[in-house]
Order: C-alpha cells, then sequence, then structure tokens
C-alpha cells in the first residue's frame, strides 16, 4: 500500500509560531449566555498575522487589537462596557456582546489574553497534538468528481480524512489536510480503521463498493457508513449483501444511501459532497456524544 501524509493543523501552529515573531494567545475563558464561540476557543495574534478564530465579529476585532497593544503596536480601544485589565503579559477582557459593539448576540464573553513564551508555545503545540491523535477518522472510497469534491469539504473540518483508491491518477490534486492511500485492496483498509470512523463509498466499480460497504457494515463500532447510488443499486446491494455475504438486516439497515439524502434534487459533484459533508459531520458528532467520557472531551485546537 502506498500512503501520502497530510499537511496537518499542528504543522500550521508550529509554522506560524515560529515565523511571525511575538505571539500572543487569544482564549475565550467563560461565557454567558449566546456566544459566538465556546469557553476553551483560541486563537494566536502576531504583530501582522492571526492563526484560528474565537468568533468574529467586533469581540475578536477588540481582542486582536489588545493583543497588539500587549506585543506592542495596535491602537489603544475605547468601547463601552468593557472591562480590562492588564499587566506586562496578560490580559482580561470582559465584554458584553450587545448593541454597543455592534454583536447582538446577547450574552457575555470573558477573554483571556497572554503572551506566548517558551513554555506555553510547548503546551499548546502538545494540547494540539493530542487533538490531532484523536480526531475521529473519515474514509472516502474513490477520488471520482465527488470523491474529489467532498474530500475538499471534509478537508476543512476538524477530522482526519483519509481518501482510498486502487488508481493513482485519481489521487491526483487533493487537498493537503488529506492523507491518500493508494492499494490494491481497499476494503483491507476498512479492518484496519479506528473505532468510530465514518466510512464513505463511492467508487468507479459497483462491485467493489459492494466489497467495502460489506467490510464496513460487518463492524458494529462504526459512527457513519454511506454508499453513492440510486434506490435500485440499494436494492441490488441488498440482496446480495443478505444472500452472498451472509449480511443480516440488522446490519444493513444502518447503511446511509444515497448519501446525502434526496431531499435536494441535485446531482453536481460539489453540492452532492455538501450535503455528504454535512451528514457525516453529525454522524460523527452524534456518535462522539454517546461514547463514555464525551462529557470531558476538550477541545484544544486554534479554529
Amino acid at each position: 500500500m502506498e500512503m501520502q501524509t497530510m499537511n496537518s493543523k499542528v504543522q500550521g501552529l508550529k509554522a506560524f509560531l515560529s515565523q511571525t515573531g511575538r505571539v500572543a494567545l487569544v482564549e475565550v475563558a467563560a461565557t454567558k449566555g449566546s456566544t459566538p464561540r465556546e469557553a476553551g476557543a483560541f486563537m494566536l495574534v502576531s504583530a501582522s498575522a492571526t492563526f484560528g478564530t474565537i468568533g468574529g465579529g467586533q469581540l475578536e476585532y477588540m481582542a486582536i487589537d489588545k493583543a497588539r497593544q500587549m506585543l506592542g503596536g495596535g491602537t489603544r480601544s475605547s468601547a463601552d462596557e468593557t472591562r480590562i485589565e492588564v499587566d506586562e503579559v496578560c490580559a482580561t477582557l470582559d465584554v458584553p456582546l450587545g448593541p454597543q459593539i455592534g454583536q447582538c448576540c446577547g450574552g457575555r464573553v470573558e477573554v483571556l489574553i497572554r503572551l506566548v513564551d517558551g513554555s506555553l508555545e510547548q503546551q499548546l503545540i502538545a494540547k494540539a497534538r493530542s487533538e490531532e491523535a484523536h480526531r475521529p477518522h473519515v474514509y472516502l472510497f474513490g477520488g471520482g468528481h465527488v470523491g474529489q469534491a467532498l474530500a475538499a469539504s471534509l478537508a476543512l473540518l476538524p477530522i482526519h480524512v483519509v481518501v482510498v483508491e486502487t488508481r493513482s491518477e485519481a489521487l491526483e490534486g487533493m487537498p493537503e489536510r488529506v492523507e491518500t492511500r493508494l492499494t490494491p485492496m481497499p476494503e483491507a483498509v476498512v479492518r484496519e480503521a479506528p473505532a468510530g470512523s465514518a466510512f464513505a463509498i463511492l467508487t468507479h466499480d459497483h462491485a467493489l463498493d459492494f466489497l467495502i460497504v460489506a467490510e464496513a457494515l460487518k463492524r458494529d463500532d462504526t459512527a457513519y457508513v454511506g454508499m453513492i447510488g440510486s434506490k435500485t443499486k440499494k436494492a441490488t446491494f441488498r440482496s446480495w449483501f443478505l444472500k452472498s455475504a451472509e449480511g443480516s438486516e440488522a446490519e444493513f439497515d444502518r447503511l446511509i444511501s444515497p448519501i446525502g439524502g434526496n431531499a435536494v434534487k441535485d446531482k453536481r459533484p460539489p453540492v452532492i459532497a455538501a450535503l455528504a459533508a454535512a451528514e457525516i459531520m453529525t454522524a460523527l458528532v452524534a456518535h462522539a456524544s454517546d461514547a463514555p467520557g464525551a462529557a470531558g472531551a476538550e477541545k484544544v485546537m486554534a479554529g
């Protein structure tokens, strides 16, 4: 099997920290009511660039401005009802999200801003590595038109995307943040996938689709198993799966087909990809929320 590793967000974080000079960490420390981001969300700010987001809008602009004041640049903010406490390396902003700042979420956010030193930098990298190691895996079998579009959509999300193909040319042009695997036996990849993975099957060959789907349905620890195709294809697979693959009705009932649902009658690849990406992400979140210890899951990556 030939494997190509992806350009990870950890690499982007390390590059930002090493190439932009002095950096400030802007973190949502606490929230009350409706807010753009949750406690723990963070971004990094340098004199001329940013990495990640705490939700955008005036809240983020104010935080960036204060961070750059601490870094030695920027202009002083005078927003009403904003309490600012500053020392040499740390500042706290207590911001009501109301019409005074043109951001009517209605809640309140406490933002902690710290200058990044060597110790904090290592903590950020370690936390980012930990989160990336525990990100859910999504396996796309097939790099055709829909596969390419779906890979591009999923590459934007906080998941580990793997595109599996039997044809080398179909893996060309994949997004940098996507891992690719070239193999003559893609169904074997299903067996090696970690628990909680999602599988979207959309190869160029219906018989190959059937083999991969059958392998995925035999697992009882998946978050999602989806196959591209029509009602006829799904019915044909069901007949084969029950008679020839020794599958059960309970296993078959876990198959999502067509992927992306059928509410939108648009077969253009980017549209199918957008619908399927939302469907897959919803399934991953639902599966994670049902997992033991889900309530204590920590969000540590910027963005």
